[in-house]
This record gives structure tokens, C-alpha cells and sequence, in this order.
């Protein structure tokens, strides 16, 4: 018979602010539980999930981890026309839990929120930013470090070389997820920042980065990144684990972008990301192994959470059965780390005066 640990609900922040995660997952089983754990522990009070066309069984886990009172999980499979994670935050503006929040981030399950400030919690963060309705948490990229296997170990203790704190390029290394207040200042969720300004409410809004700066008013309705050249990450960032181990790159490979289904990670995706210039493990100072532990000991969980590594294993298996995704895993392989452009070297890419990319729907 399972055993069944205490059900954990929702807690309140300080003051009693609910703070909200918004994800969307596909066949993300190996990494849930350690994703679940570190935000519980950084302070978030409440997760709405969405999950679509799961054959690992994460959306099994979901279902165990809503009746023990983890989360709240809402099935979203498709066809999407505009890619399932859209669609699920088309559905999310709506949610009853969005409504309630009184804070609101949206995140992958490769990102994980790094504060640096207080006891390294989001309400720590806010308590150090008093007079901020949103702080764009700027990506602080880890890279893949040689390892190859997935080997079901903890993502934020393996993967502990990252980017230096200030680069100058690429842009998309700069780009943020936006923790704000939902005060109505703004009406829809983004995946990058919130969507469809009040007019009437915008003039109160104030931004400011992972450093404590206030931001100029192109951040209240456009950007979705943070300037090059700049270190974003004195009080907070987020650690972007977008590569992994070079197994578990091919399998994301395999499954497509969120956003975007017809978008493939691929060689390209891999270089752009690939940084391990500094070391940085100052996420391992919040302690959520004994959360992630507690989560794995439920029988159901547990024997989840290990189908999930095997499936993850052997799809790696029938992909090497197929010419093209061996030659993508030899060109891994081969691949060393992205160098670090410095300043000079940047600004011949850039050229003197480069104007911003478009800033996309966000």
C-alpha cells in the first residue's frame, strides 16, 4: 500500500502574500520533483501546472502531487495552434489562482529562481525591493560542463558552471522572466513578462533588476531582456539550465519548444548557451533536499519519479538507433565551451550603436 505523507497546502507568504508559479511540462518526470522542491523552499505558495501529451507519466505525478496538495494541475493536451505553452497561459489568465496571487512568476522547469539576499527566499527578495511591481529576474546561464549520462542527480548540484555575471553577448543570454505584483496593472501572462497594460495603472508601475536598479519606462511595456555588459545579478537570478546532460539535450530535442513546435533545439541552441567560464553554486545555499526527499519517499512519487529516468534513458536509446540524432550527439561530443566575447569583440558584432532585437510577443 502507498504511504501517503502529510498533505502539504499552500502557505502563506510574510504579510500573507500568495506568491504563484505558472509552468507548462512535457515529459518532464526526472526533474519535477528537485523543481518542485527548490521553489516550495524559495517561498512560492502556490503552482499551477499545465502538462500536455505526456508519455513519461509526469502528468501522473501531477495528479498524485495535486491530491497531496502540492499544486494544482490542469491537463492541456493538444493540437495547439500556437503552441501548447500559449495556450495554457491564454487558460492561466483566467485561473482562479491567478486571480488570488498576489505575486506571479511563469517558469520552466530549467529555471530555477537563485536569490542572493536574506534567507535566499522570494519574500527575502521583495522585502529588499520594497517599492518594486516587477523585477525581471535576468537568465544566468549553466552550461552542459562534459557530462554526458542522465544519471538522475540533482540538476543544481551537477551543473555548477555558468556564464561570467557580466557578458556581452549573445542578447538572447540576457533575456528574463518577470516576478511581478498583481495589482492589475497588467491583464494577460507572457511567457517573458505580463501582457496588456492598463493604460490608466502603467505610470505607477516600477521595474527593477536582479541588481536593485530601477529600469527605464521601455521595461513597463516591451523589453524581454536585460542589457548586455551588466551584471543583472547582485540580488537575484535565474539559473538556466538549458542544456543538461548531453543525453537528456537530445531527448529535449526530440520533444521541440514549448512555444514554438516547430522550433528544434539543435547544434546552434547548443553554442549559444553552452557557458562554464565561472563557477557558481550559491543555489545549493537554499537547502530543499530534505523537501525533495520527502516527495520522493511517497510510494507513488518514488516509483514515478524512476519510471520517468528510465523513460528518459531509453528514449535516448531509439533516438542513437537513428543516423541524424547520432550525428547531432557526435557534434555534442565534440563541441568545447562557448567562449566569452569580451568587450571589444562584442562591440565589432554589435557594431558601434546596435539596435535591440525585436522584442517579440513575450
Amino acid at each position: 500500500m502507498d504511504s501517503t505523507p502529510p498533505t502539504v497546502q499552500p502557505r502563506p507568504g510574510r504579510a500573507g502574500q500568495r506568491i504563484l508559479a505558472v509552468t507548462t511540462l512535457r515529459n518532464e518526470a526526472s526533474f519535477l520533483l528537485e523543481w518542485l522542491a527548490h521553489h516550495r523552499a524559495c517561498g512560492f505558495t502556490d503552482f499551477l501546472v499545465f502538462s500536455n501529451d505526456c508519455t513519461d507519466g509526469t502528468d501522473a505525478m501531477l495528479d498524485r502531487l495535486a491530491e497531496m496538495g502540492w499544486l494544482t494541475h490542469v491537463p492541456n493536451d493538444g493540437p495547439h495552434d500556437e503552441g501548447p505553452q500559449w495556450a495554457a497561459l491564454k487558460s492561466a489568465s483566467r485561473h482562479p489562482l491567478v486571480a488570488a496571487a498576489d505575486w506571479i512568476l511563469v517558469l520552466d522547469i530549467d529555471e530555477f529562481v537563485n536569490v542572493h539576499v536574506g534567507d535566499r527566499t522570494v519574500p527575502a527578495l521583495l522585502d529588499a525591493l520594497p517599492q518594486a511591481t516587477a523585477i525581471p529576474l535576468t537568465w544566468r546561464l549553466f552550461g552542459n560542463a562534459g557530462v554526458v549520462a542522465c544519471d538522475g542527480r540533482a540538476v543544481t548540484e551537477t551543473f555548477t558552471r555558468a556564464a561570467p555575471a557580466v557578458l556581452h553577448w549573445p542578447w538572447r543570454a540576457m533575456l528574463f522572466k518577470t516576478l511581478f505584483r498583481n495589482d492589475g496593472s497588467y491583464g494577460r501572462l507572457g511567457v517573458h513578462r505580463p501582457r496588456a497594460p492598463d493604460p490608466e495603472r502603467l505610470p505607477q508601475a516600477r521595474w527593477f533588476d536582479g541588481s536593485g536598479e530601477e529600469l527605464p519606462e521601455a521595461f513597463r511595456t516591451a523589453r524581454i531582456f536585460s542589457d548586455l555588459g551588466r551584471d543583472h545579478y547582485r540580488l537575484v537570478q535565474l539559473n538556466h539550465y538549458a542544456l543538461g546532460s548531453m543525453e537528456s539535450f537530445l531527448v529535449k530535442a526530440d520533444r521541440g519548444r514549448a512555444n514554438r513546435d516547430s522550433s528544434v533545439a539543435d547544434v546552434g541552441y547548443w553554442v549559444e548557451r553552452n557557458f562554464s567560464a565561472a563557477a557558481d553554486d550559491s543555489i545549493l545555499a537554499l537547502d530543499s533536499r530534505a523537501l525533495r526527499a520527502d516527495l520522493r519517499a511517497d510510494a507513488r512519487l518514488g516509483r514515478l519519479h524512476q519510471a520517468g529516468l528510465d523513460w528518459r534513458r531509453n528514449r535516448f536509446r531509439t533516438l542513437m538507433a537513428q543516423e541524424p540524432w547520432r550525428a547531432l550527439f557526435g557534434r555534442l561530443l565534440m563541441c568545447p565551451p562557448t567562449r566569452v566575447l569580451p568587450p571589444e569583440v562584442a562591440r565589432l558584432v554589435w557594431g558601434s550603436a546596435p539596435a535591440p532585437p525585436p522584442p517579440g510577443r513575450g
